[in-house]
C-alpha cells in the first residue's frame, strides 16, 4: 500500500510574550518531506534567529546529501550531520555577534522520504515528537532537560520530573558544545492512521498527554486538529509560544 502524508501547522505569540521565538518548517521536496518544529532561547531577538536559523539550514543540507537511493544506516548520519552543521552555524553566530552570544534553540523534525514506509524522528532539547496510533499516545523523544537527566540517573520520578524546577533547564540544546556528534536517530515504520505530533514545550508543558490524545483522536482534519492543540495550550495557560506540526499518514490515492 502506497502511503503519503496530510500535514497540519500551527504557531501561536501566546498571551505573554512579546515576540515569538519558536519557528516552523515544513518543506516538500520531489521525493523528500521534512517537518521542522524549534524553540528559539536566548531573549531579545536572538532566539528568533537561531530557531530561523535551524529551520533554514537543516532542509538545506538534507536536500544537498539525502537522495530516495541513499541507504538507510547512510540517511541517519546524513540526518545528523545536518543538525551538528546547523547546531556549528548557530555557535558561529554567538561568536561573531555579542547580541547573539547565548542564543540557542531546541529542534524537533520528522523527515520522510516520500514512498518510503519508514519517517525518522530526530531531535535535541526539550521540543517533542509523539507518535499516536491504536488510541495510545507515545513519546519519541527523550527531553535534554536537567530533570529528565535526573529521572534517567533514579534521582527523581518521571511524575515528580513535571513539575521539577529543572524541567526548563536544558543541558543540550542547539548553539551548545554538547550535541556533539548529534542526537540518536529514531525510525518508525508508518501505518495507515498513524499521527504524529511534533510540538515546542509551549504545549506539552501544560497539556498533559492522555488530553493531547483525546484532542487528536476527537479532531480528525490535520490543520484543524493544528490549531486546536495550539488554542487548547492558551486555554490551559501556557505562558509561552506554543507551536506544533501535526502529521496524519493516508493511503495515496
Amino acid at each position: 500500500m502506497a502511503l503519503t502524508l496530510n500535514i497540519g501547522k500551527c504557531t501561536l505569540l501566546g498571551n505573554y510574550r512579546e515576540n515569538n521565538e519558536d519557528s516552523i518548517e515544513v518543506k516538500q521536496f520531489p521525493d523528500l518531506q521534512i517537518c521542522l518544529v524549534a524553540d528559539g532561547m536566548g531573549g531579545q531577538a536572538a532566539g528568533e534567529i537561531a530557531s530561523k536559523r535551524a529551520v533554514e539550514v537543516i532542509p538545506r543540507e538534507l536536500r544537498r546529501h539525502m537522495q530516495a537511493t541513499t541507504a538507510h544506516d547512510q540517511a541517519k548520519t546524513v540526518i545528523r550531520r545536518a543538525i551538528v552543521q546547523a547546531n556549528d552555524e548557530i555557535i558561529a553566530m554567538g561568536a561573531l555577534d555579542r547580541d547573539l552570544k547565548n542564543m540557542g534553540t531546541t529542534i524537533v523534525g520528522a523527515i520522510w522520504r516520500k514512498g518510503s514506509s519508514m519517517i525518522y524522528i530526530a531531535g535535541v532539547g526539550d521540543s517533542r515528537c509523539y507518535m499516536v496510533r491504536n488510541h495510545s499516545i507515545k513519546q519519541l523523544t527523550v527531553d535534554h532537560s536537567l530533570a529528565q537527566a535526573l529521572v534517567e540517573a533514579k534521582t527523581i520520578s518521571e511524575e515528580e520530573a513535571r513539575e521539577h524546577r529543572f524541567r526548563n533547564v536544558l543541558w543540550k540544546y542547539l548553539g551548545s558544545k554538547e550535541v556533539g556528534e548529534g542526537p540518536e536517530v529514531k525510525v518508525e515504520q508508518l501505518q495507515q492512521g498513524d499521527r504524529f505530533l511534533l510540538c515546542t514545550d509551549g504545549l506539552s508543558g501544560v497539556v498533559p498527554d492522555e488530553k493531547i490524545l483525546g484532542f487528536m483522536e476527537e479532531t480528525p482534519e490535520v490543520q484543524q486538529c493544528a490549531d486546536g492543540l495550539g488554542q487548547l495550550a492558551l486555554d490551559s495557560g501556557s505562558r509561552d509560544n506554543v507551536s506544533c506540526i501535526v502529521i496524519e499518514v493516508v493511503e495515496s490515492k
